[in-house]
């Protein structure tokens, strides 16, 4: 990842976290003149997005730092930690609605000043998703799973306000009580589903699973791109490490090609790539020499080394690139 997306993740991250304070004492002063117990969970709420906003801002600072002796990889997989982190206290949140919502059910009280309420409630909605979608667009720009967390936590906090303030609407309306913790428990289950997909997601990452979406848009990119020195690919491994995509691979190429011959087909291989995911990608392509076998898959005309007639071209996907078996 370049010095310029660090920075910009950074700097969104940042913005990120003022705005969660900002509307956690939005939604404060909404509870105090509601005394809603909706308003008070989606307050509750906010407390994490400004604990999470702050540790996903020093996890990207982390992120950004150069590789060394000790994180030869760099230390891109704090991003991981810092989503795991903020997915966690998503869910714990939710719980804590439910939680909140059950008691005012069996200690009801009376609430007021309902339309100054949904007022504030509502512009925090406004505010929550235009940040969350800003967040997830340079996140996903720029591959960081931190701000892409970030983003998806804001804009399932932007659901459940959206439905607070409907159910605030309807206990305005109709003088019922109860839809305060009714809707309060149905969204909490909202968050908590919301959690547990960004504590999926992070561990993932950590446990570097193989991510088949990214695989499936390299191999696109490779085929649409392939050269006819390209006879064969396999054991395509693609690893994240926050916002850097690490990928290795071995690449057939004629034998008879010399050493300059055969780099400058890896770095056509690598263009390609990079044209696909930008410099946050770094590849490390092993040169193979092709051997008789190969022939039958090697579409290269005009070979005077050929061995074996030409049979078929070898579409690569997912599933045949990724072996350690070259195709025969």
């Amino acid at each position: 990842m370049s010095t310029t997306q660090s920075r910009t993740n950074f700097n969104v991250q940042r913005m990120v976290a003022i705005v969660a304070v900002a509307l956690f004492i939005l939604k404060i002063i909404a509870w105090w003149m509601t005394r809603s117990v909706a308003v008070l969970t989606d307050a509750l709420e906010s407390t994490v997005n400004v604990v999470a906003g702050f540790i996903s801002l020093y996890s990207l600072y982390v992120a950004a730092k150069p590789r060394d002796k000790e994180h030869p990889y760099g230390h891109g997989k704090a991003e991981f930690v810092s989503a795991a982190v903020e997915g966690a206290l998503v869910t714990v949140a939710g719980f804590v609605i439910i939680y909140e919502a059950i008691d005012n059910i069996l200690h009801p009280h009376i609430i007021r000043q309902l339309d100054w309420g949904m007022l504030l409630v509502g512009s925090t909605a406004v505010v929550n998703y235009l940040t969350g979608m800003f967040s997830i667009k340079i996140g996903k720009k720029n591959n960081s799973l931190a701000l892409i967390a970030s983003g998806k936590h804001l804009q399932s906090d932007t659901y459940s306000t959206i439905g607070i303030v409907l159910g605030m609407g309807l206990i305005f309306f109709t003088g019922w009580i109860w839809l305060d913790s009714v809707v309060a428990i149905g969204f909490a289950f909202f968050i908590i589903y919301t959690g547990y997909t960004i504590v999926r997601s992070s561990i993932a990452g950590i446990m570097d699973e193989a991510d088949n979406a990214l695989l499936e848009k390299l191999v696109s990119r490779i085929n649409e791109n392939r050269k006819e020195n390209w006879v064969d690919l396999h054991n395509l491994r693609i690893i994240k490490f926050g916002s850097v995509i690490h990928v290795d691979c071995h690449l057939t190429v004629p034998w008879f090609l010399n050493v300059h011959q055969a780099h400058d087909e890896v770095e056509a291989f690598s263009a390609t790539a990079r044209d696909e995911f930008g410099e946050s990608v770094e590849l490390f392509v092993h040169a193979d020499g092709c051997l008789d076998f190969s022939c039958r898959i090697c579409s290269k005309t005009n070979c005077s080394e050929r061995k074996n007639p030409f049979e078929k071209r070898i579409e690569w996907d997912v599933h045949n690139i990724s072996s350690d078996e070259k195709h025969r």
